[in-house]
């Protein structure tokens, strides 16, 4: 954790990366690691009924984090009606307050693309996270395909990579393991900095012992929790 973060965290991938577990748990890490500060958790997904973020609005709440979830969030209207909070957050005038803001890799990024002058006048950072184990980007060349691709439709630019490769419950360490090598060729051909790799304790409580004795002992590592439903 740095010592003065970013008030404004974008997190993005493609769909079933499992980027809005991986925001999930970052905003609880973030209200943990700066306690005066208020940090709220975003969902900008415009497309029913994939809003992630409204399955764990109890756990964010029960943390200290404001969720800030559309209306019509988990329903059949296809209406993106955002806070008016989210509004005063992306300005980002206020320095105690954190934004967290989950976007959808594909349909959500259109969404962020609506916002991205007022963003890209301020200090952001947007989180790639990638997923070896899920279809079209299990190649770096996919992988970095997608990204242009969210670039595009958002008009902001990427400025990091989480490594959340996983196959849910049936998870390894060795799984975690063979990842590696994938997400720092990912980062290569992104032109980005890989973050960190993300696991669940609870799954694969090894993944530090197998990391190191598989020779990637200084890779940074983020421990998290399952925060959101199962899709299927």
């Amino acid at each position: 954790m740095e010592q003065n973060p970013a008030n404004l965290i974008i997190v993005c991938g493609h769909y079933g990366s499992g980027k809005t577990n991986f925001a999930v748990n970052l905003a609880i890490r973030m209200r943990q690691q700066y306690p005066g500060k208020k940090v709220y958790a975003a969902d900008l997904d415009i497309v029913n009924p994939y809003f992630r973020t409204a399955d764990a609005a109890e756990l964010l709440s029960a943390n200290g984090i404001e969720p800030l979830i559309p209306e019509f969030a988990n329903t059949n209207v296809d209406i993106p009606s955002l806070p008016p909070k989210l509004y005063q957050l992306l300005e980002g005038k206020n320095e105690n307050e954190i934004a967290i803001v989950d976007v959808g890799g594909d349909d959500g990024s259109v969404a962020l693309g609506m916002y991205s002058r007022l963003i890209k006048a301020r200090p952001y950072k947007m989180l790639y996270v990638i997923n070896y184990y899920r279809p079209l980007t299990e190649d770096p060349a996919d992988c970095y395909g997608c990204m242009l691709e969210i670039e595009a439709s958002s008009g902001l630019k990427c400025t990091g990579i989480v490594n959340n490769s996983n196959l849910g419950a049936e998870t390894t360490e060795e799984i975690i393991v063979d990842s590696v090598e994938y997400a720092k060729n990912c980062a290569r051909t992104c032109s980005l900095p890989l973050l960190c790799h993300t696991y669940r304790p609870d799954i694969a409580p090894d993944t530090p012992d197998a990391m190191k004795k598989a020779g990637y002992g200084g890779e940074p590592l983020m421990a998290m929790e399952n925060a959101t439903k199962k899709l299927f």
